[in-house]
Parts: structure tokens; C-alpha cells; sequence
């Protein structure tokens, strides 16, 4: 019997990446990273999408030469149609059409978001543990935050979601104040291993339901520091890693009140974690311990999984496919979207 094989391309921000999946199982997994944005503090859309132009075509065929299979034996291919930037998107969107054409297989389309949830089914071993339906997943990046009630491979709810900022930009930009380089969230959970979490307070939102807010803490930790420069220059520089601990600790109680909420309204009792913010120690090791404490099943990303990657993309491009979701040759690339 023949495999199922999904070339699975990502291009939805400033990470090109292509992977390989057989039958559920990875064969590879290839990014290219740019890090002609950092001088600049933050992603610079027309340097991402040139940079995906040249990336693009050695990535896909590194990806297939580590698979070790021929470009005959794909039996389609999977890319990101959106969320994400357009001219980025463009480039990924281009690229699996015309490859497709030319291979004569079908092309299947995937929401970024959905592959992060989906990034959990992501297979190295015929035996590893996956989670079963329906669980709930906090999906936690730099444009996002939901909580999903995932009921099935192409079955999703949002439960609730930010209103305004999401938590990876409560990092970047706080850390931005702070003077650390971009992206700032790995800089933010370095110093907060080495600080005190319980020396600052930043203000936490009042919002009903299960959406989240950070926007009202970012203000509340560009005031802290204001007011404390004001008195003394040197106040970031001599308590830099108390204030990276107390800004993701209060990040990581605003996450987990409303992942709370909605663990009693579902009853769910499997919860899963995804996206750029998942691999943040401090927001892993407080899932888990909030997991163990519920009694529920936790499933933790490895931190390959976490970031944008092809390998999530292909897993999800594959359950489309087993389904026969196709996607036709004149659909576009969208900014936004949600589940």
C-alpha cells in the first residue's frame, strides 16, 4: 500500500520552512530563520517577503533530500494560506501552486492557527502519545492568544481570545521598554530564571468571559518604569531580572485564570498548549503544574513544534487531505482570520 506523503511549506511571517510527513509521521522538518529584522526591533514585512523569495526553493529542496524521497512521490502539498503577512504569505502561496502544477497533485490550504493546535499530532515514533478528542488548547504568540475547544481535526471553537494585544506582544514590547534586542520574549524568560516574581505588581484586565487583554498591563509597566527612571536613570539596568520575573508572572496568571475558566465550563480534561509563547519555561513548567494540580492530561509541545515550522502545516495539510479538502488554484492568501 502506498504512503500518504505532504510536503508541507510556511511563510506566514519572517520563518520559511518546508517538511515532510508520511502517513503522520515526520521525515523532516527545515527553517530558515531572518535576522535582518532585529536591528530594526520587529519585522519589517517587504524585508520578510524578500527574503522568503530567496529562501524558498533551497529550503523545499533540502526538506525532500533529508525526507529522502523524490518530488514524484509527494502525494500533495500543503502551505499556509493565512493569518499572517500578505507579501510573506504570497510567496509560499506562489510557490505551492506552481510546484503542484508542475507535479500534477492537488494542494491543500491550512489556517496558520490551526496547524499550531494541530502541531500536537506531529509524529518522530509510530507510538508517540497524542492527545485525544475533545481538549482544550492554549494557544499563546506574538499575534494570538485563544483558548479552543478542539472537538476533532477540522472541528474548532474558540472559546475566547484577546481583544486587543496578544501575550507575545506583552513580552516584545515590554521588553522593547526594557532595552532588550528583538524578539524579546526569550530575553524576558532568560532574566526571569535569575529574578524575584513577587517585587513588582502590574495591573491584571477585568474582562468577562474567556477573552484576554494585555494591553492594560503593557500601560501598567511602562508607567512602573517611567515613574521609577524618572527617580533613578540606572532603575531597568539594576532590576532587570525582577521585572522580567514579575511581568511574565503576572502574563502567565492572566493565562491560566481564564484557561481555568474554561477547563470548568468544557470539563474537558485534556489541555494542550501551542504557538511562539509555548516556549516561554516559565509558561510550561505553570501548565504543567496547573495540569497536575487539576487532575488533567497536559501536552507540552517540544519547543521545534512551537514557533512557525512546516511540520505543523504538513500535519494539518494531511487530515485536509485524507478528507479530499482540496484547494482550488484561484484562492488568495488572507492577513486575518480566525479559527
Amino acid at each position: 500500500m502506498s504512503q500518504t506523503i505532504i510536503l508541507g511549506i510556511e511563510s506566514s511571517c519572517d520563518d520559511t520552512s518546508a517538511a515532510v510527513i508520511a502517513d503522520g509521521l515526520l521525515l523532516s522538518n527545515v527553517i530558515a530563520s531572518q535576522s535582518v529584522h532585529e536591528e530594526y526591533g520587529g519585522v519589517v514585512p517587504e524585508l520578510a517577503s524578500r527574503a522568503h523569495q530567496q529562501n524558498i526553493v533551497p529550503v523545499v529542496d533540502t526538506a525532500i533530500k533529508r525526507a529522502g524521497i523524490s518530488k514524484k512521490d509527494l502525494s500533495a502539498i500543503a502551505f499556509t494560506r493565512g493569518p499572517g503577512l500578505l507579501g510573506s504569505l504570497l510567496v509560499g502561496t506562489s510557490f505551492a501552486k506552481g510546484m503542484s502544477l508542475g507535479l500534477r497533485v492537488p494542494i491543500v490550504d491550512v489556517n496558520h492557527l490551526h496547524g499550531h493546535v494541530l502541531s500536537h499530532f506531529v509524529r518522530q515514533q509510530a507510538d508517540d502519545e497524542v492527545p485525544e478528542f475533545p481538549f482544550l488548547c492554549l494557544l499563546i504568540s506574538g499575534g494570538n492568544s485563544q483558548i479552543i475547544l478542539v472537538r476533532d481535526f477540522n472541528d474548532m471553537e474558540v472559546l475566547g481570545q484577546t481583544i486587543d494585544d496578544a501575550a507575545g506582544e506583552a513580552f516584545d514590547k515590554c521588553a522593547k521598554v526594557m532595552g532588550l534586542p528583538y524578539p524579546g520574549g526569550p530575553h524576558i524568560d532568560r532574566l526571569a530564571a535569575q529574578g524575584d516574581a513577587s517585587r513588582f505588581k502590574f495591573a491584571k484586565p477585568h474582562i468577562p468571559g474567556l477573552d484576554y487583554s494585555f494591553s492594560g498591563l503593557k500601560t501598567s509597566f511602562l508607567y512602573t518604569l517611567r515613574d521609577a527612571v524618572a527617580a533613578d536613570p540606572d532603575f531597568v539596568k539594576n532590576n532587570m531580572p525582577d521585572l522580567a520575573a514579575s511581568l511574565q508572572r503576572t502574563i502567565i496568571d492572566i493565562l491560566l485564570d481564564k484557561l481555568s475558566k474554561a477547563v470548568k465550563q468544557t470539563g474537558v480534561k485534556t489541555v494542550a498548549i501551542g504557538g511562539g509563547v509555548s516556549a516561554n519555561s516559565g509558561v510550561r513548567a505553570a501548565v504543567a503544574d496547573f495540569c497536575k494540580r487539576k487532575n488533567l492530561k497536559a501536552f507540552i509541545p517540544q519547543r521545534a513544534f512551537t514557533t512557525d515550522n512546516a511540520a505543523m502545516v504538513a500535519i494539518a495539510g494531511y487530515y485536509k487531505y485524507l478528507k479530499g479538502d482540496f484547494c482550488r488554484y484561484d484562492e488568495t492568501p488572507y492577513a486575518r482570520v480566525s479559527i
